[in-house]
Protein backbone atom coordinates (compact mmCIF):
# COMPACT_ATOMS: atom_id res chain seq x y z
CA UNK A 1 0.00 0.00 0.00
CA UNK A 2 1.09 3.78 -0.96
CA UNK A 3 0.50 6.84 1.35
CA UNK A 4 0.36 10.31 0.00
CA UNK A 5 0.81 13.67 2.41
CA UNK A 6 -0.94 16.34 1.65
CA UNK A 7 1.22 19.43 3.34
CA UNK A 8 1.49 22.51 0.61
CA UNK A 9 -0.56 24.59 2.85
CA UNK A 10 0.20 27.06 4.75
CA UNK A 11 -1.76 27.15 7.83
CA UNK A 12 -3.58 30.54 8.05
CA UNK A 13 -5.40 30.59 10.82
CA UNK A 14 -1.81 29.50 12.86
CA UNK A 15 -0.40 32.81 12.22
CA UNK A 16 2.06 34.58 13.46
CA UNK A 17 3.82 30.43 13.73
CA UNK A 18 3.74 29.84 9.63
CA UNK A 19 4.92 32.82 8.68
CA UNK A 20 8.06 30.64 8.32
CA UNK A 21 7.20 27.48 8.21
CA UNK A 22 4.04 25.67 7.15
CA UNK A 23 1.20 24.28 9.27
CA UNK A 24 2.78 20.15 8.84
CA UNK A 25 6.13 21.56 9.80
CA UNK A 26 5.22 23.65 13.12
CA UNK A 27 6.87 21.84 16.09
CA UNK A 28 5.05 20.01 18.98
CA UNK A 29 6.94 18.14 21.55
CA UNK A 30 9.97 19.21 19.65
CA UNK A 31 9.15 17.61 16.27
CA UNK A 32 7.20 18.52 13.56
CA UNK A 33 3.67 17.60 13.06
CA UNK A 34 4.73 15.83 9.76
CA UNK A 35 7.00 13.57 11.27
CA UNK A 36 4.62 11.78 13.37
CA UNK A 37 2.23 11.01 10.67
CA UNK A 38 5.72 9.52 8.75
CA UNK A 39 6.89 7.44 11.71
CA UNK A 40 3.26 6.18 12.56
CA UNK A 41 3.12 5.00 8.51
CA UNK A 42 6.58 3.51 8.99
CA UNK A 43 5.42 1.07 11.70
CA UNK A 44 2.38 0.27 9.69
CA UNK A 45 4.90 -1.51 7.16
CA UNK A 46 4.38 1.39 4.58
CA UNK A 47 7.54 2.69 3.36
CA UNK A 48 6.15 3.92 -0.03
CA UNK A 49 5.54 7.47 0.94
CA UNK A 50 4.17 10.65 -0.88
CA UNK A 51 4.74 13.93 0.30
CA UNK A 52 3.37 17.00 -1.57
CA UNK A 53 4.84 20.43 -1.09
CA UNK A 54 3.76 23.99 -1.74
CA UNK A 55 4.39 26.92 0.87
CA UNK A 56 7.87 26.54 2.11
CA UNK A 57 8.51 23.54 0.67
CA UNK A 58 11.88 23.97 1.08
CA UNK A 59 12.04 23.53 5.12
CA UNK A 60 9.62 20.48 4.59
CA UNK A 61 12.23 18.58 2.16
CA UNK A 62 15.20 19.14 4.06
CA UNK A 63 13.66 17.96 7.00
CA UNK A 64 12.07 14.87 5.05
CA UNK A 65 15.66 14.29 4.49
CA UNK A 66 16.63 13.61 7.91
CA UNK A 67 14.09 11.12 8.53
CA UNK A 68 16.02 8.00 6.32
CA UNK A 69 12.87 7.11 4.76
CA UNK A 70 12.41 6.63 0.63
CA UNK A 71 9.92 9.82 1.24
CA UNK A 72 9.33 10.91 -2.27
CA UNK A 73 8.08 14.61 -2.80
CA UNK A 74 6.10 16.52 -5.47
CA UNK A 75 5.76 20.12 -5.92
CA UNK A 76 2.23 21.97 -5.78
CA UNK A 77 3.17 25.17 -8.04
CA UNK A 78 0.62 27.00 -7.18
CA UNK A 79 -2.57 26.18 -4.02
CA UNK A 80 -5.03 25.38 -5.98
CA UNK A 81 -7.37 22.86 -3.16
CA UNK A 82 -6.56 19.57 -2.01
CA UNK A 83 -7.89 17.33 -4.83
CA UNK A 84 -4.71 19.61 -6.94
CA UNK A 85 -2.64 18.62 -4.54
CA UNK A 86 -3.36 14.86 -5.01
CA UNK A 87 -3.81 15.22 -8.53
CA UNK A 88 0.16 16.68 -8.75
CA UNK A 89 1.10 13.14 -7.13
CA UNK A 90 -1.43 10.84 -9.59
CA UNK A 91 1.75 9.47 -11.97
CA UNK A 92 2.99 8.00 -8.82
CA UNK A 93 0.27 6.36 -7.59
CA UNK A 94 0.12 2.70 -8.56
CA UNK A 95 -2.19 0.99 -6.09
CA UNK A 96 -4.78 1.37 -3.39
CA UNK A 97 -3.23 4.29 -1.12
CA UNK A 98 -3.92 6.15 2.15
CA UNK A 99 -4.55 10.11 2.04
CA UNK A 100 -3.50 11.86 5.07
CA UNK A 101 -3.01 15.43 5.79
CA UNK A 102 0.81 16.56 7.02
CA UNK A 103 -1.06 18.94 9.82
CA UNK A 104 -3.09 16.58 11.61
CA UNK A 105 -1.67 14.07 14.61
CA UNK A 106 -2.76 10.73 14.06
CA UNK A 107 -1.82 7.14 16.02
CA UNK A 108 -0.61 4.21 14.82
CA UNK A 109 -3.31 2.44 15.95
CA UNK A 110 -5.61 4.16 13.26
CA UNK A 111 -3.76 3.90 10.50
CA UNK A 112 -3.64 0.42 11.33
CA UNK A 113 -7.59 0.42 11.41
CA UNK A 114 -8.35 1.47 8.21
CA UNK A 115 -5.18 0.02 6.23
CA UNK A 116 -7.92 -2.79 6.57
CA UNK A 117 -10.57 -1.51 4.58
CA UNK A 118 -10.97 -0.33 0.51
CA UNK A 119 -12.60 2.91 0.31
CA UNK A 120 -12.65 4.47 4.07
CA UNK A 121 -12.34 7.42 5.82
CA UNK A 122 -11.64 7.99 9.44
CA UNK A 123 -13.80 9.68 11.60
CA UNK A 124 -13.44 11.69 14.55
CA UNK A 125 -16.30 12.76 17.21
CA UNK A 126 -15.21 16.96 17.82
CA UNK A 127 -17.07 19.38 20.19
CA UNK A 128 -16.89 21.23 17.65
CA UNK A 129 -17.83 20.26 14.49
CA UNK A 130 -18.59 23.16 12.13
CA UNK A 131 -14.88 23.44 11.90
CA UNK A 132 -14.13 20.47 9.62
CA UNK A 133 -16.28 18.34 7.24
CA UNK A 134 -19.43 16.36 8.93
CA UNK A 135 -20.19 13.14 7.67
CA UNK A 136 -23.61 11.79 7.50
CA UNK A 137 -23.66 8.25 8.23
CA UNK A 138 -25.74 5.14 7.92
CA UNK A 139 -25.73 1.63 8.68
CA UNK A 140 -21.50 2.32 8.29
CA UNK A 141 -21.25 3.67 5.44
CA UNK A 142 -20.79 7.81 4.61
CA UNK A 143 -23.73 9.13 2.79
CA UNK A 144 -22.67 12.58 2.36
CA UNK A 145 -19.88 15.03 3.33
CA UNK A 146 -20.81 18.41 4.34
CA UNK A 147 -17.58 20.64 4.31
CA UNK A 148 -18.09 23.30 7.74
CA UNK A 149 -21.57 23.63 7.79
CA UNK A 150 -22.91 26.71 9.92
CA UNK A 151 -24.83 24.21 11.44
CA UNK A 152 -23.84 21.21 12.10
CA UNK A 153 -26.16 17.85 11.93
CA UNK A 154 -23.82 15.38 13.94
CA UNK A 155 -20.28 15.63 16.00
CA UNK A 156 -18.88 12.76 13.72
CA UNK A 157 -16.35 14.53 11.32
CA UNK A 158 -14.14 13.15 9.10
CA UNK A 159 -10.46 12.98 9.31
CA UNK A 160 -9.47 13.96 6.01
CA UNK A 161 -8.10 10.05 6.48
CA UNK A 162 -8.81 7.85 3.57
CA UNK A 163 -8.10 4.55 2.34
CA UNK A 164 -8.77 5.10 -1.39
CA UNK A 165 -8.08 2.88 -4.72
CA UNK A 166 -7.04 4.69 -7.94
CA UNK A 167 -10.30 4.63 -9.34
CA UNK A 168 -10.73 8.03 -7.20
CA UNK A 169 -8.80 10.07 -9.21
CA UNK A 170 -12.21 10.45 -11.88
CA UNK A 171 -13.66 12.28 -9.38
CA UNK A 172 -10.82 15.00 -8.94
CA UNK A 173 -12.39 17.59 -11.26
CA UNK A 174 -13.13 20.04 -8.08
CA UNK A 175 -10.42 21.47 -6.06
CA UNK A 176 -11.38 20.36 -2.62
CA UNK A 177 -11.15 15.91 -1.26
CA UNK A 178 -15.20 16.58 0.28
CA UNK A 179 -16.20 17.56 -3.18
CA UNK A 180 -14.54 14.36 -5.16
CA UNK A 181 -15.62 12.07 -1.86
CA UNK A 182 -19.34 12.95 -2.33
CA UNK A 183 -19.06 12.82 -5.97
CA UNK A 184 -17.63 9.63 -5.44
CA UNK A 185 -20.58 8.14 -3.40
CA UNK A 186 -23.42 10.12 -5.69
CA UNK A 187 -21.34 7.32 -8.14
CA UNK A 188 -22.20 4.75 -6.03
CA UNK A 189 -18.78 3.46 -5.01
CA UNK A 190 -19.35 3.15 -0.88
CA UNK A 191 -17.15 4.93 1.49
CA UNK A 192 -17.17 3.34 5.15
CA UNK A 193 -16.82 4.87 8.43
CA UNK A 194 -13.77 4.01 10.57
CA UNK A 195 -13.58 5.28 13.86
CA UNK A 196 -10.04 6.79 14.70
CA UNK A 197 -8.31 5.80 18.18
CA UNK A 198 -6.45 9.22 18.46
CA UNK A 199 -6.68 11.93 16.43
CA UNK A 200 -5.70 15.73 17.07
CA UNK A 201 -5.85 18.93 14.58
CA UNK A 202 -4.62 22.33 15.50
CA UNK A 203 -6.71 25.04 13.76
CA UNK A 204 -6.07 28.19 15.87
CA UNK A 205 -2.53 28.68 17.31
CA UNK A 206 -3.39 27.99 21.01
CA UNK A 207 -4.57 24.87 19.84
CA UNK A 208 -1.05 23.51 20.01
CA UNK A 209 -0.83 23.53 23.79
CA UNK A 210 -3.67 20.68 23.48
CA UNK A 211 -1.75 19.18 20.90
CA UNK A 212 1.71 19.42 22.58
CA UNK A 213 0.39 18.16 26.16
CA UNK A 214 -0.97 15.28 23.90
CA UNK A 215 1.94 14.10 22.71
CA UNK A 216 4.05 14.72 25.59
CA UNK A 217 2.22 11.32 27.03
CA UNK A 218 4.52 9.77 24.81
CA UNK A 219 7.70 10.95 25.97
CA UNK A 220 10.37 8.64 27.06
CA UNK A 221 13.17 9.17 29.69
CA UNK A 222 16.27 10.20 28.48
CA UNK A 223 18.53 12.59 30.27
CA UNK A 224 21.58 13.21 28.43
CA UNK A 225 22.83 16.20 29.08
CA UNK A 226 24.33 17.42 32.19
CA UNK A 227 22.64 18.14 35.49
CA UNK A 228 23.52 20.28 38.32
CA UNK A 229 23.09 19.46 42.05
CA UNK A 230 20.11 19.17 43.92
CA UNK A 231 17.97 19.00 40.85
CA UNK A 232 14.41 17.15 41.45
CA UNK A 233 12.87 15.33 38.03
CA UNK A 234 10.16 13.80 38.19
CA UNK A 235 7.64 11.85 35.75
CA UNK A 236 8.41 11.36 31.90
CA UNK A 237 11.12 14.25 30.75
CA UNK A 238 13.67 13.81 28.15
CA UNK A 239 16.80 15.88 28.19
CA UNK A 240 18.92 16.13 24.93
CA UNK A 241 22.44 16.24 24.20
CA UNK A 242 24.56 19.47 25.55
CA UNK A 243 21.98 20.98 28.00
CA UNK A 244 22.76 21.81 31.14
CA UNK A 245 20.06 22.23 33.83
CA UNK A 246 21.57 24.24 36.71
CA UNK A 247 21.23 23.35 40.01
CA UNK A 248 18.30 23.52 42.61
CA UNK A 249 16.17 22.86 39.44
CA UNK A 250 12.62 21.13 39.59
CA UNK A 251 11.08 19.49 36.53
CA UNK A 252 7.63 17.52 36.54
CA UNK A 253 7.01 15.40 33.36
CA UNK A 254 6.27 15.52 30.80
CA UNK A 255 8.29 17.58 29.54
CA UNK A 256 11.06 17.57 26.70
CA UNK A 257 13.44 19.67 26.36
CA UNK A 258 15.88 19.95 23.42
CA UNK A 259 19.87 19.88 22.71
CA UNK A 260 22.14 22.26 23.86
CA UNK A 261 19.75 24.45 26.31
CA UNK A 262 20.88 25.74 29.38
CA UNK A 263 18.17 25.90 32.16
CA UNK A 264 18.44 27.71 35.66
CA UNK A 265 19.77 27.38 38.16
CA UNK A 266 16.51 27.52 40.26
CA UNK A 267 13.98 27.17 37.48
CA UNK A 268 10.75 24.94 37.85
CA UNK A 269 9.32 23.70 34.26
CA UNK A 270 5.89 22.22 35.20
CA UNK A 271 3.92 19.46 33.29
CA UNK A 272 2.93 19.50 29.71
CA UNK A 273 6.44 22.01 28.87
CA UNK A 274 8.14 21.39 25.36
CA UNK A 275 11.20 23.38 25.35
CA UNK A 276 13.53 23.27 21.48
CA UNK A 277 16.83 23.42 21.02
CA UNK A 278 19.42 26.01 22.15
CA UNK A 279 16.88 28.00 24.23
CA UNK A 280 17.95 29.29 27.41
CA UNK A 281 16.11 29.75 30.80
CA UNK A 282 17.38 32.40 33.44
CA UNK A 283 17.34 31.79 36.87
CA UNK A 284 14.19 31.92 38.85
CA UNK A 285 12.17 31.53 36.30
CA UNK A 286 8.65 29.39 36.43
CA UNK A 287 7.22 27.50 33.06
CA UNK A 288 4.22 25.26 32.82
CA UNK A 289 1.98 23.63 30.21
CA UNK A 290 4.18 26.03 27.09
CA UNK A 291 5.59 24.71 23.67
CA UNK A 292 8.68 26.91 23.34
CA UNK A 293 10.31 26.83 20.54
CA UNK A 294 14.46 26.83 19.38
CA UNK A 295 16.72 29.43 19.82
CA UNK A 296 14.34 31.50 22.42
CA UNK A 297 16.24 33.31 25.58
CA UNK A 298 13.81 33.62 28.77
CA UNK A 299 15.16 36.09 31.23
CA UNK A 300 14.70 35.47 35.37
CA UNK A 301 11.69 35.52 37.54
CA UNK A 302 9.22 34.87 34.38
CA UNK A 303 6.06 33.28 35.07
CA UNK A 304 4.86 31.19 32.09
CA UNK A 305 1.75 29.80 31.13
CA UNK A 306 -0.30 28.33 28.62
CA UNK A 307 1.98 29.90 25.93
CA UNK A 308 3.71 29.24 22.63
CA UNK A 309 6.97 31.37 22.60
CA UNK A 310 7.94 31.53 18.71
CA UNK A 311 11.45 30.96 17.23
CA UNK A 312 14.42 32.99 18.06
CA UNK A 313 12.29 35.49 20.60
CA UNK A 314 14.11 36.94 23.30
CA UNK A 315 11.42 37.26 26.65
CA UNK A 316 12.92 40.03 29.34
CA UNK A 317 13.26 39.31 33.05
CA UNK A 318 10.20 39.79 35.08
CA UNK A 319 8.11 38.57 32.40
CA UNK A 320 4.58 37.23 32.94
CA UNK A 321 2.35 35.41 30.75
CA UNK A 322 -0.85 33.61 32.43
CA UNK A 323 -4.16 32.59 31.00
CA UNK A 324 -7.19 35.07 30.61
CA UNK A 325 -10.31 34.64 28.32
CA UNK A 326 -10.35 37.00 25.31
CA UNK A 327 -12.43 36.91 22.17
CA UNK A 328 -10.17 36.93 18.40
CA UNK A 329 -11.02 37.52 14.77
CA UNK A 330 -9.30 34.83 12.91
CA UNK A 331 -9.88 34.58 9.10
CA UNK A 332 -13.00 36.38 9.88
CA UNK A 333 -14.51 34.05 12.23
CA UNK A 334 -15.27 35.57 16.56
CA UNK A 335 -13.56 32.78 18.85
CA UNK A 336 -13.12 32.72 22.15
CA UNK A 337 -10.17 31.25 23.76
CA UNK A 338 -7.81 31.20 26.89
CA UNK A 339 -4.64 30.54 26.70
CA UNK A 340 -1.42 33.21 28.09
CA UNK A 341 0.18 34.48 24.92
CA UNK A 342 1.02 33.32 21.37
CA UNK A 343 4.31 35.02 20.74
CA UNK A 344 5.59 34.90 17.13
CA UNK A 345 8.89 34.74 15.93
CA UNK A 346 11.79 36.87 16.77
CA UNK A 347 10.27 39.06 19.10
CA UNK A 348 11.89 41.14 21.96
CA UNK A 349 9.93 42.19 25.04
CA UNK A 350 11.58 44.32 28.02
CA UNK A 351 11.57 43.36 31.60
CA UNK A 352 8.60 43.44 33.56
CA UNK A 353 5.87 43.13 30.69
CA UNK A 354 2.56 41.21 31.44
CA UNK A 355 0.99 39.17 28.54
CA UNK A 356 -2.24 38.44 28.96
CA UNK A 357 -4.11 36.50 26.85
CA UNK A 358 -2.28 38.00 23.26
CA UNK A 359 -1.51 37.38 20.13
CA UNK A 360 2.09 38.70 19.34
CA UNK A 361 3.43 38.63 15.27
CA UNK A 362 6.64 38.34 14.15
CA UNK A 363 9.34 40.73 14.73
CA UNK A 364 7.55 42.85 17.22
CA UNK A 365 9.52 44.84 20.21
CA UNK A 366 7.86 45.33 23.41
CA UNK A 367 9.81 48.15 25.78
CA UNK A 368 9.74 47.51 29.37
CA UNK A 369 6.86 47.34 32.17
CA UNK A 370 4.07 47.46 29.07
CA UNK A 371 1.04 44.87 29.06
CA UNK A 372 -0.45 43.09 26.13
CA UNK A 373 -3.49 42.08 24.80
CA UNK A 374 -5.60 41.68 22.02
CA UNK A 375 -3.50 40.89 18.72
CA UNK A 376 -0.37 42.65 17.54
CA UNK A 377 0.71 42.36 14.16
CA UNK A 378 4.05 41.92 12.88
CA UNK A 379 6.77 43.95 13.02
CA UNK A 380 4.37 46.46 15.66
CA UNK A 381 6.65 48.47 18.29
CA UNK A 382 4.64 49.11 21.28
CA UNK A 383 6.50 51.89 23.57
Amino acid sequence: MQAVILAAGEGRRLRPLTHTVPKAMVPVANRPIIEYIVRALEKNGIRDIIVVVGYQKERVIRHLNTLDLPVRVVVQDRQLGTAHALQCAAPLIKEDFLLLSGDNYVDTASIARIMQERNAVLTWEHPYPSNFGVLMIKDGLVRQVLEKPDEAPGFTVSTGIFSLDPGFFAYLESTEIPDAVNAMIAAGTPLKAVRATDWQDAIYPWDLLRLNAALLRGVTQERAGKIGANVVIRGPVSIGRGTTIGPNTTILGPVVIGEDCAIGPNCVILPDTSIGARTEVEPFTMIGRSLVLDDVRIGSHARITDAVIGTGSCLGDHMTAVPHKTIFSIEGELIRAKFGAIVGDNVRTAPFCVLKNCIIGNGVEVEDGKTIYGEVPDGARII
